[in-house]
Order: structure tokens, then C-alpha cells, then sequence
């Protein structure tokens, strides 16, 4: 095992309750205000994809280091293609999410390469769980098709851990470096799972239980 797999290892150990949960069904509730349906589903998730088109674009602006600079540009690219993707599905090229995540608040605080990383790893394991969800609602709903574009967005961010890793490698190079990556990563689960307790709570649901 290498060490970034080490370190992603470590980070899901870490935060393997809020992973749990915001791998539930209860996270698609979450997003989308109690009201599952596939309009709701489809505007929470074109809300994410657009936050993190705009954060990696902010980010590969921003970015001094080569290597990290052209992870984030390809990742942005990624992120735009998956929004206009999700806009085609919801037939409103007119849609623009006027609200930023939290996780993506929290992303857009960070500044130093090692940070970045650190929650770039955080931000795609988040969003491994979401995504499954996203993905079991359109199997659910009896449209494999849409179901299929999903799993696509699925294995994009596959790509992108294995771009993440890559980077840890690349620019962490003491024990310290990796602790505030670390922290970092666990900074962006921890703004992810915060903002999904707090939308449960504020509708009376119990975020505990994983269902």
C-alpha cells in the first residue's frame, strides 16, 4: 500500500459514521428538502455539480503548484461537463443554483496546495456516497438510462481520487504535511455531514439512524 492509499484509508476510518450516513438514503431527503422526486433530485444535484465546477475553477486560478494547478483545471472541466449534463436532463438550460454547499464554503476557504489536496480527497469521498444514492433514486424510478449517465458521473470521480492520490504524493513531503491534509480532508466530510444533520434536524427527521 502506498502512502496516499494509506492516507485515504485513514481518512475513511476517521470519518467512517458521517461516510455511513451520507451514504443513506437519508442524504438524498436531505438535499432535497424532504421532497424526492426526480425534479428535486435532479436541481440538488446540478446544484453540487455547479459548486464544484465553480470551486476547482476557482482553485486552478488560483494554484501555484503545475501538477495540482492542472488537477483542478482537468477536474473543473469535469464538474461543467457533468452540470450541463444534469441541466439537459432537466430540461431548463436556464437553471442556476443560487446556493453554495457548505462543503463547497468550506473548500473555498482553503489556500495552501496541501490543504487542497487533502480536502479534494474528503470532497470526492463525500460525494462517492451522494452519488450512490442519486444513482439507486433513478434504478428505483425504473430509468436505467438515467441511472447509467449517474454511474458515469460515479466513475469520474474514481478518476479524480486516483488524480488526488496522485497529487498527495506530489506535494506532501513531510509528516506534517500530511497531517494538515489529513485535517483538511476531514474538514470537507465534516462541512458535508454538518449541513446534512442540520437539514434533517430542521425538518424533524433523526439523522442517526442509517437506512
Amino acid at each position: 500500500m502506498t502512502a496516499a492509499e494509506a492516507f485515504v484509508e485513514a481518512v475513511e476510518e476517521d470519518n467512517q459514521t458521517a461516510l455511513s450516513r451520507l451514504g443513506s438514503s437519508k442524504s438524498l431527503y436531505a438535499d432535497t428538502d424532504g421532497d424526492i422526486d426526480t425534479e428535486p433530485v435532479l436541481r440538488a444535484t446540478a446544484d453540487a455539480e455547479h459548486a464544484a465546477w465553480q470551486t476547482f475553477l476557482e482553485w486552478a486560478d488560483d494554484e501555484s503548484h503545475e501538477a495540482a494547478r492542472e488537477a483542478f483545471e482537468t477536474t473543473a472541466e469535469e464538474e461543467q461537463g457533468h452540470y450541463e449534463t444534469v441541466l439537459d436532463h432537466l430540461g431548463n438550460e436556464a437553471y442556476e443554483p443560487q446556493e453554495v454547499p457548505a462543503l463547497h464554503e468550506y473548500l473555498r476557504g482553503l489556500e495552501s496546495t496541501v490543504e487542497r489536496v487533502g480536502a479534494f480527497v474528503g470532497r470526492i469521498l463525500a460525494s462517492q456516497r451522494s452519488k450512490d444514492q442519486v444513482v439507486g433514486y433513478f434504478v428505483g424510478d425504473a430509468d436505467p438510462q438515467t441511472a447509467s449517465v449517474f454511474r458515469g458521473f460515479g466513475d469520474d470521480l474514481d478518476a479524480q481520487l486516483e488524480r488526488a492520490t496522485d497529487l498527495l504524493e506530489d506535494v506532501c513531503e513531510d509528516e506534517d504535511d500530511r497531517e494538515r491534509a489529513h485535517e483538511a480532508a476531514d474538514g470537507a466530510i465534516e462541512a458535508a455531514y454538518d449541513e446534512y444533520v442540520e437539514s434533517l434536524e430542521a425538518m424533524g427527521a433523526n439523522p442517526k439512524p442509517v437506512c
